[in-house]
């Protein structure tokens, strides 16, 4: 058994970690409330702007000439993938959840020299890692993240698309669904396909009440193709930024969540260590009496 010391150094050790931990489950809780409110507003425009793609596609038009950014390719040879990481960690399984997501999804269909578009320092190191073949990175992303944070994203990922250096542009993220749920999602970015079907669940929810509308016949004026040029591109940003505040809302509620398990953890070890050191301290002070009494009784017999 440790000594009474030892035991004592290790119980003030522990809960200076947990007056750490309980400090950054504080911080995260008001960071995630904030993240919440922002991506959670900001979902009914992400869903809107899609379904504005969708009235095109109920037309009865072949909605893939009209614009580049809607043609498939033939072949699928270079594929992008987006990846939205954090840039710190102790958040639980957040980072290695969509990253794992994120790599078995390569292996599985057959994607594995894909190029990686990181955002976030936690995708990008394992990716180099592991000898990925990662072509930008975007870390340090504000608390609070605007779409002129996300454009440089969207832009490298349109242009890579027209000028054919991707075939098939993904994006790899996390859904927030609420405080203890998060889940790793990959979808397809571009070629932009029309239909509820391409959203997240949790933007599916959405636009399910306006799907009947899309059957409506409109007439657009000036022309489907001068709108799409408008259109699209924003519609690519908004796609990007909407899955960022996502990301940003499970980050920091996993991380909430985390802190919140370590500071509980550590008062169980604060008790368990208690006991141990009260039992400890007991032996000690039962050693000494045994100790006294024992010399009592030699120095009685002496005399």
């Amino acid at each position: 058994m440790a000594s009474v010391r030892e035991i004592k150094r290790r119980i003030k050790s522990v809960k200076n970690i947990s007056q750490v931990t309980r400090a950054m489950q504080m911080i995260a809780a008001s960071r995630m409330r904030r993240a919440q409110e922002q991506a959670l507003a900001s979902r009914p425009y992400a869903a809107k702007s899609w379904e504005i793609l969708m009235h095109f596609a109920a037309q009865g038009t072949n909605v893939e000439q009209l614009h580049p950014l809607l043609a498939s390719r033939e072949t699928v040879k270079n594929v992008g993938i987006i990846l939205i990481t954090a840039d710190k960690g102790l958040a639980g399984g957040y980072n290695g959840n969509v990253i794992r997501k994120t790599t078995r999804y390569m292996q599985s269909e057959g994607h594995e020299d894909a190029s990686i578009v990181a955002v976030g320092k936690k995708g990008r190191d394992f990716m180099l890692r592991f000898g990925r073949k990662v072509i930008a990175e975007f870390t340090d992303m504000p608390p609070r993240p605007t779409s002129f944070d996300v454009a440089p994203i969207a832009r490298l990922a349109v242009d890579g698309f027209l000028k054919g250096e991707f075939d098939e542009v993904h994006l790899a993220y996390t859904d927030f669904v609420n405080t203890l749920t998060q889940v790793p999602t990959i979808r397809l970015l571009l070629p932009i396909k029309p239909g509820a079907d391409q959203l997240s669940d949790v933007m599916r929810d959405y636009i399910s009440d306006t799907k009947p509308m899309t059957k409506a016949p409109y007439i657009y004026e000036p022309d489907p193709t001068t709108l799409l040029d408008a259109i699209l591109p924003n519609l690519t940003e908004v796609q990007i930024y909407q899955a960022v505040l996502e990301a940003r809302a499970s980050e920091e509620s996993a991380r909430m969540v985390a802190m919140r398990n370590a500071t509980e953890n550590a008062k169980e070890l604060i008790g368990d260590l208690t006991l141990t050191y009260n039992k400890a301290r007991q032996a000690a002070i039962t050693k000494e009496m045994l100790d006294i009494a024992g010399g009592a009784e030699a120095l009685a017999q002496a005399s």
